[in-house]
């Protein structure tokens, strides 16, 4: 006779009904160690909540207006992930009042800098600047990629 089945140890978790928006928010030190950090919770989020599909796109947007944040300014950074079932709109918060400036270096140009802003505006579907504030923070810069038209159908992530 073959062994019974382990029963699961502890009680169950409750069911939840799957959610239909997400916001995570992050709080960024003006440190090196900022970019990589973000790009790592923003990859995380993503992976956990099964949009694969996104994680190559936001994580190099992220990257950059972090990256941007800690060379262009003084302060801290606050990173915003919404998602809903159709979006996912970043948001970079910043203490320094000044828009982000969009270069194009010419065509085979060797630049090594210079080059985020317009990474994120041929990646996004969208960015800007928004209207509102959060606390201290100045400004936030933004930006949007397809959830369900760039990514395959959206599987709301059950909990427990």
């Amino acid at each position: 006779m073959p062994p019974a089945p382990a029963r699961p140890e502890g009680p169950r978790a409750p069911h939840r009904a799957a959610q239909l928006a997400y916001d995570y928010s992050l709080f960024s030190p003006a440190d090196a160690t900022s970019p990589k950090i973000c790009r790592d919770f923003v990859r995380t989020v993503l992976r956990t909540l099964d949009r694969e599909p996104l994680v190559m796109p936001a994580t190099l947007c992220t990257s950059e207006l972090i990256t941007n944040v800690h060379l262009h300014t003084k302060g801290s950074a606050m990173l915003r992930i919404l998602l809903t079932l159709t979006r996912l709109r970043v948001t970079v918060f910043d203490e320094s009042p000044d828009p982000p400036v969009v270069t194009h270096p010419a065509a085979g140009a060797a630049a090594c800098w210079g080059r985020g802003m317009a990474l994120v505006v041929e990646l996004a579907d969208t960015w800007g600047v928004a209207d509102d504030r959060a606390g201290r923070f100045a400004k936030g810069v933004w930006f949007e990629l397809g959830g369900a038209e760039g990514g395959g159908p959206f599987r709301p992530h059950r909990i427990g």
